[in-house]
Formats: C-alpha cells, sequence, structure tokens
C-alpha cells in the first residue's frame, strides 16, 4: 500500500470521474476547503484499482455500488441524467429527450472492469418500454468519448455534470424521463483511515453534507 507523503497528512485523497465542480460541492458542503482536498480523476476502466490499492481515501461513486470489501456512504446527491451528442445531432437543439428515443442510436459499452450491474444502471440494455439500447461504442476516457460523439451520431447516456468539462462540440440534453444518478463517497471496509479522512468518513455517515 502507498504510504502517505508529508503533504498528505493533512489531506483527504479523493477520486472522481467527471466533473470536478460537482465534487467540490459535496466537500464544501461537507465543512471541508479546496486546500484539504486532493484530487485525482480515477481510471473508469477499473474505478477501484486505486481506492483498494490505498492510493486514495475515499472515492466518489454514482448509481448503487455493491463491493464487498467497499463502505458507502448514505445518498450526498444526485446528478441529473443526460444525453451527450455531437452539436450536429438530430437532438441536439432538444429541450430535453426521452430515453426510449435514444433507442435509435448506438450507445457505448461497459468500460474495461467496470462492474456491468453499475454499468446497467448507466446504459441500460433496455429501455422500460423494452427497446434494445444498442451498446456497442468502446472507449476508455471522457476525452475519447466526447470526440466520437462530436464525430457521429453516437449517443452517450450519462449525467448533466458532464456540462462541466464537454468542449463546444458537444451538447447535454437532459434525459427527462430516467430518475438522477445518487451520488455518495466510497472508502475501503475495515481500513485504518487518518485522522482527517476518519472525521469527514463519520461526518458523511451522518449526513453531513447531504442536501
Amino acid at each position: 500500500m502507498p504510504s502517505r507523503t508529508t503533504v498528505d497528512l493533512d489531506r483527504i485523497r479523493c477520486g472522481y470521474h467527471g466533473s470536478a465542480d460537482l465534487v467540490r460541492r459535496l466537500l464544501h458542503d461537507a465543512g471541508l476547503d479546496d486546500e484539504e482536498v486532493a484530487l485525482s480523476q480515477y481510471d473508469v476502466t477499473d474505478p477501484f484499482r486505486a481506492l483498494r490499492s490505498g492510493e486514495l481515501d475515499v472515492m466518489t461513486v454514482k448509481f448503487q455500488v455493491r463491493e464487498p470489501d467497499l463502505a458507502v456512504s448514505p445518498v450526498l446527491a444526485h446528478d441529473a441524467r443526460a444525453a451527450v451528442v455531437g452539436t450536429a445531432h438530430p437532438l441536439a437543439g432538444r429541450a430535453s429527450v426521452s430515453i426510449e428515443e435514444l433507442a435509435a442510436y448506438e450507445t457505448f459499452a461497459r468500460p474495461g472492469r467496470m462492474p456491468a450491474y453499475v454499468w446497467d444502471e448507466v446504459v441500460p440494455p433496455h429501455t422500460p418500454a423494452g427497446r434494445p439500447l444498442r451498446r456497442c461504442h468502446q472507449v476508455s476516457t471522457i476525452p475519447q468519448m466526447m470526440r466520437l460523439v462530436a464525430e457521429s451520431t453516437a449517443v452517450h447516456i450519462s449525467l448533466a455534470s458532464l456540462a462541466d468539462v464537454a468542449p463546444p462540440q458537444v451538447a447535454i440534453v437532459p434525459i427527462h424521463d430516467l430518475p438522477g444518478a445518487p451520488v455518495a463517497v466510497a472508502w475501503r471496509r475495515g481500513a485504518e483511515l487518518p485522522g482527517c479522512v476518519r472525521a469527514f468518513v463519520e461526518r458523511v455517515q451522518r449526513g453531513g453534507c447531504e442536501r
């Protein structure tokens, strides 16, 4: 397990994926300043590796994570669902879209070792009406995904917070008939946590930054 440096001793090493702004808002709601947290993006193809190896103290998670070795806080926020499309896409100018409409377009396959049960919540295999969603495009990073949707009619069924990192060639269109994704914090179950991390975990377990 990697050791904490002197600089890290009083900082919480927090992993995230997507929008750092969303994570900062959650941490501020928990009473933390930017100087108290070291943010780093985790690899979506193996999302829990850095947490399990001790490179991270905590990480933000979305949807329902059920990993036996990880503890998860109560829900701290919700991230609305949205379709990520190129600005030339037929749906790009819409105020919102239905998940049923998105079945007409190719979507994205599960990246790497992302748990299948999590990806089924991100990009469902079928719409509520039973139409299959074609999960065929394989990428491993957000920039790769953004480039692909900008250059094609592919759709990524994702989250509204990606508007924080979307380039000008990409539009984020709300999906009005999917519930928002629950956002929480995870840490290693049974791990000996540094004092600053333990205090933060105790706060979020009490729902201290719920909104």
